[in-house]
């Protein structure tokens, strides 16, 4: 049914004095306008020049890359009809030879490193959260506390909130770097470079989770006697389980992509390849490489959705 002239001007006052009544956040204002000073500020202090990006010579260089980026054989004239089954030997022959081996080493090295990470997570996580790591788990209300047992949990989850800290603070390149210079040119090095520096990412995440868990449950398993590993295992995991899996898939497909960039150091995975063909202007085997990588993050992906589905069936 159609407004009438008179309904439809009456709704639009309503709108127009809804909005003139509606709160405003100046601080919010405030800060995109800050923002966009701090661009503007940015690129011009920064040295920044647009003038040359659509200049002659950058867009022949884009016209050649996007040349250089297709398969070998739609580069050449003499394909004939066949240019199918041509590329398909081009990307069958690179699969076989190089490819399949390179990601291979790629995904054992992230799997490798995300179970180590999330092991190491899964030491730092509980006394990382506040309201597990206490003097009282989850604060059974009229609780006498001894000041000592206080102070020394704070202390420890102090020490498990440094060490993730620090685990994450030093960039997985910077730890790979180190590893190297103690391991040698090995795939451990990388290995132990996403571990620590993702292990600490997922340990602080794990603990925010905890530390936001409903506590009904805890608290009850608590009253009934439950000590705090009980407490944590039977009242807590089960609760923040899905969150986890989620962090840890994520930082998985995380691990794919560093574990790609780390063959740029001379492990023989994907990343070592993608430099080679760089280093010798081979960009269409170049870009089958990263194709190649980007098809594991999006089976990591598709395998988190399934795994988390199945568990939310679980339920």
């Amino acid at each position: 049914m159609s407004e009438s002239p008179e309904q439809l001007a009456r709704r639009r006052a309503e709108v127009k004095h809804l909005r003139a009544r509606r709160p405003r956040n100046w601080f919010g204002r405030a800060s995109a306008l800050l923002a966009v000073g701090l661009v503007v500020v940015s690129w011009l202090a920064g040295g920044f020049s647009s003038s040359d990006i659509l200049s002659s010579r950058r867009l022949t260089n884009l016209r050649r890359f996007m040349t250089e980026v297709r398969p070998y054989p739609l580069q050449r004239e003499d394909t004939g009809p066949s240019r199918a089954s041509a590329v398909w030997e081009w990307a069958r022959d690179l699969l076989a030879g190089k490819g399949l081996s390179a990601a291979w080493a790629t995904l054992a090295l992230s799997v490798a490193a995300i179970v180590l990470a999330g092991a190491l997570a899964l030491v730092l996580t509980l006394p990382a959260a506040r309201n597990v790591a206490s003097a009282e788990p989850f604060g059974l209300p009229g609780t006498r506390v001894v000041p000592a047992a206080r102070w020394l949990w704070t202390g420890i989850v102090v020490l498990a909130r440094g060490l993730l800290t620090f685990f994450r603070a030093i960039p997985e390149y910077v730890w790979a770097f180190l590893f190297l210079s103690m391991l040698g040119p090995q795939a451990w090095p990388a290995v132990l470079a996403l571990a620590v520096h993702n292990g600490g990412i997922l340990g602080r995440l794990g603990a925010e989770v905890v530390e936001n868990v409903e506590p009904a449950v805890p608290r009850a398993l608590r009253g009934l006697g439950a000590g705090r590993l009980q407490v944590a295992t039977l009242g807590v995991f089960p609760l923040v389980l899905p969150r986890l899996l989620l962090y840890f898939f994520y930082r998985w497909e995380t691990c794919v992509r560093e574990a790609t960039v780390l063959g740029l150091l001379g492990f023989t995975s994907l990343g070592y390849w993608i430099d080679d063909a760089r280093v010798r202007g081979r960009y269409d085997e170049m870009t089958f490489f990263v194709a190649l990588a980007a098809s594991i993050v999006l089976a990591g992906d598709v395998a988190s959705a399934v795994t988390r589905r199945v568990i939310r069936n679980a339920d």
